[in-house]
């Protein structure tokens, strides 16, 4: 992992002081270019919804509570004016999510070299999710790995290298490219639709492969989200480690990651008329020194 690591670094690319990583490369002529992706004007929301049926089974997240502090049911006021209002209580990746620049590191070093211990109990002091507040905006690429299977999803712990990517590339003839948000889609959503099970969910889930970071920094991808919660695959294959990829992409190539994505109603549009890309639009929500983000990205074709 170190050696990979080192090998696709992209540390002092944009600046020592850089805190965004990839997201740079989104530069203003590629998404003026990804504008005219837009072919019919349908739109496809990729977020979950923020609910008490999520994937979230507990223990370190939950799904979102949302509780009413005004209905007006009890309100008397002039003209018969009434109002409501809610709040909500969730984890910041309890849905549908980006994962920050800060949200993982190892070697006491986050990406960049910024300080591991710019993390603390009060958030993020570098690369949190605010620093993305520009929003995540460009040409988005779906690469639906299931279909190219023949599967609803595939087995968890089932890995996508980068042969694999290269193959789903070229059958549905779409190039992946500099800038661009690389959406893969593995069923896993599918799966959770299907079985309505949150511990299944969660317990494994098939990712790209280690091996696949070089394929992504050799195409300079912005940014990458799948359907799954985690990107990787889960069992990793390295039984002596924890979330390898996430190391190598978050904190050494600086990528930012989006996942628990739903890619089903896409998907089937996509495969219907042969086009794969389309304008993605993803803001993240500007929590500040937030180490995520919940996110409900369009992808308009």
């Amino acid at each position: 992992m170190r050696e990979l690591g080192a090998r696709v670094r992209n540390w002092g690319r944009w600046g020592a002081d850089d805190e965004r990583g990839t997201t740079n490369l989104i530069t203003p002529e590629r998404v003026a270019a990804a504008a005219g992706l837009i072919r019919t004007g349908e739109i496809f929301d990729l977020g979950i919804p923020l609910d008490a049926d999520g994937p979230q089974p507990g223990g370190v997240r939950m799904n979102p509570i949302r509780l009413m502090s005004e209905n007006g049911q009890e309100q008397v006021l002039p003209g018969g004016f009434k109002w409501a209002d809610d709040f909500v209580f969730m984890p910041l990746q309890a849905g549908s999510q980006y994962d920050s620049l800060a949200h993982v590191h190892y070697d006491e070093k986050l990406y960049n070299g910024h300080p591991g211990d710019e993390v603390t109990i009060k958030g993020a002091g570098k690369c949190g999710i605010h620093t993305q507040g520009k929003g995540i905006a460009g040409r988005g690429v779906l690469l639906d790995i299931a279909r190219h299977r023949g599967v609803d999803w595939l087995e968890a712990g089932s890995t996508i290298g980068a042969d694999e990517l290269d193959a789903v590339a070229a059958a549905q003839g779409v190039d992946v490219g500099p800038g661009d948000i690389l959406l893969f889609r593995t069923g896993w959503r599918a799966k959770f639709l299907t079985e309505r099970d949150p511990h299944g969910f969660m317990s494994g889930e098939p990712g790209l492969a280690l091996s696949s970071a070089q394929w992504l920094r050799d195409r300079d991808v912005a940014v990458v989200g799948s359907d799954n919660w985690a990107i990787e695959a889960i069992p990793g294959e390295n039984p002596g480690a924890l979330f390898e990829v996430h190391m190598v992409l978050i904190r050494d190539m600086g990528m930012t990651l989006a996942e628990m994505l739903d890619f089903e109603e896409l998907a089937e549009a996509c495969a219907a008329d042969g086009h794969y890309d389309f304008f993605f639009a993803g803001p993240p929500l500007k929590f500040t020194r937030g180490v995520g983000s919940p996110i409900n990205p369009l992808a308009i074709r």
